[in-house]
C-alpha cells in the first residue's frame, strides 16, 4: 500500500507549512501528494507550485470539480502540468453537489449525474489520446456545441499541444454506489471519502469485478498523539461540517454515505443540529466511532496496529491528511 500526503483545500489563505510538508513527504518516500478546491482557491495552480519545488513524488487533484471548468479545460491543466512536471500528473475529478454547482459555479446541477460524469470523462479522455478531434454528441457535452442559441461554425478540434502520456491517471471521487460501480469501468481509480477497513462491505457489491491496476485512493486523518480523543477533534470537526452543511437537508451525498455505514441516526442528528445553526453540538453529535473508524489517531502503537487494518483490505493508496512532520515520518516507518 502506497502513502500519499493530502493537503486539501485552502481556507482564509494557503498554509505556510503545505509546501514544507509536500517536500518531507517526498524526501521521505511518499508515492503522490494531492491538492484540493472548494470555493475559493483552486486545484491545479497549488499543485503546480509543489511540482515546480519537487522531482519525483506523484502529484494529484482530490478533487478537480467538474463544474468548474468544461472538459476540455480540465484536460489542458492536465496535459500542461504533466509536461512541466515530467509526467507525474494524475487527475482527480469530482462532480460536487447541487449547493456547490448552482450555488457557486451558476450551472444547473445535472439531472443525470451519471452521464454528465461519463461524458467528461470520454472528453478528457479524448483530449488526451489525441486520435482526432474532439466529437461527442453528449446530453451534457457537446463537441462541437449545435446548440439552437450557437453560430453552427463550431468545428472539431485536437490539441495543438501533444499531452505527454496519452494514459495520464484518471481518477473520480464517487460516493453513491451507482457511481462507484461506474467509476470502476470508466476511470484509473476511485477516490473514496469516507473509508473503514473495518466495513469494506459497505462497497462489496460496487466494486465487484475489479480490474488489475485499478487504484482505490482514499483519504484519512492522520495524528500521532498521546490523546486520542484530542487527535479525533479535528476529524469530528470536519465531520459535522460535511455532514451537516454540505448539502442540503434533503440532498447531502455525505450524510447518505455515513447512513450506509451504519450511522443513519446520528448523520441526520448532526444534519439537524448544523442546520439549525448549532455547530459545536453538532460537532460534538459525530461518533467518536465513526471518527476512530475512518482515521489513524492516537500513540505510534496504536496507529501501527490500526494501520495494519488498512493494509490488509484492496486500498491501494492511503492518503493522509497528516497536519505534521512527525505523523509523516511515523507513518512512512510503519508502512515500509
Amino acid at each position: 500500500m502506497r502513502l500519499g500526503l493530502a493537503l486539501g483545500y485552502w481556507g482564509r489563505g494557503p498554509d505556510p507549512g503545505h509546501l514544507a510538508l509536500a517536500q518531507e513527504a517526498e524526501r521521505l518516500g511518499y508515492d503522490s501528494v494531492w491538492t484540493a478546491e472548494a470555493w475559493g482557491s483552486d486545484v491545479f495552480t497549488p499543485l503546480t507550485w509543489i511540482a515546480a519545488r519537487t522531482s519525483r513524488i506523484r502529484l494529484g487533484t482530490a478533487v478537480a470539480q467538474m463544474a468548474a471548468r468544461s472538459p476540455v479545460t480540465t484536460a489542458m491543466h492536465a496535459l500542461t502540468l504533466d509536461h512541466l512536471s515530467g509526467g507525474r500528473m494524475m487527475l482527480g475529478l469530482g462532480l460536487s453537489g447541487p449547493q456547490v454547482v448552482e450555488g457557486w459555479y451558476g450551472r444547473p446541477f445535472p439531472k443525470s449525474p451519471l452521464t454528465a460524469t461519463r461524458e467528461y470523462v470520454e472528453v478528457v479522455r479524448q483530449v488526451l489520446r489525441r486520435e482526432g478531434p474532439v466529437e461527442l454528441a453528449g446530453r451534457f457535452h457537446a463537441h462541437p456545441y449545435r446548440g439552437e442559441d450557437g453560430t453552427g461554425l463550431g468545428r472539431p478540434l485536437k490539441p495543438i499541444t501533444h499531452p505527454l502520456r496519452a494514459d495520464l491517471p484518471v481518477l473520480l471521487g464517487a460516493e453513491g454506489p451507482k457511481n462507484i460501480a461506474q467509476t470502476t469501468r470508466i476511470a484509473d481509480g476511485w477516490l473514496p471519502l469516507y473509508w473503514s477497513p473495518t466495513r469494506t462491505d459497505v462497497y462489496e457489491a460496487s466494486l465487484d469485478g475489479l480490474r488489475e491496476g485499478f487504484t482505490i485512493a482514499p483519504m484519512a486523518r492522520a495524528k500521532v498523539c498521546d490523546d486520542v480523543a484530542e487527535g479525533l477533534l479535528p476529524v469530528k470537526a470536519m465531520l459535522g461540517f460535511y455532514i451537516g452543511g454540505m448539502g442540503h437537508a434533503t440532498r447531502n451525498f455525505h450524510a447518505d454515505l455515513m447512513a450506509r455505514m451504519g450511522y443513519e441516526e446520528e448523520a441526520r442528528r448532526v444534519q439537524e443540529l448544523f442546520l439549525a445553526g448549532r455547530r459545536e453540538e453538532a460537532v460534538r453529535a459525530v461518533p467518536d466511532a465513526f471518527a476512530d473508524e475512518i482515521s489513524l489517531v492516537g500513540p505510534r502503537e496504536r496507529v501501527a496496529e490500526r494501520l495494519a487494518l488498512w493494509r490488509a483490505g484492496p486500498v491501494t493508496d492511503l492518503l493522509l491528511l497528516a497536519p505534521d512532520p512527525h505523523t509523516l515520518r511515523v507513518l512512512a516507518d510503519l508502512n515500509s
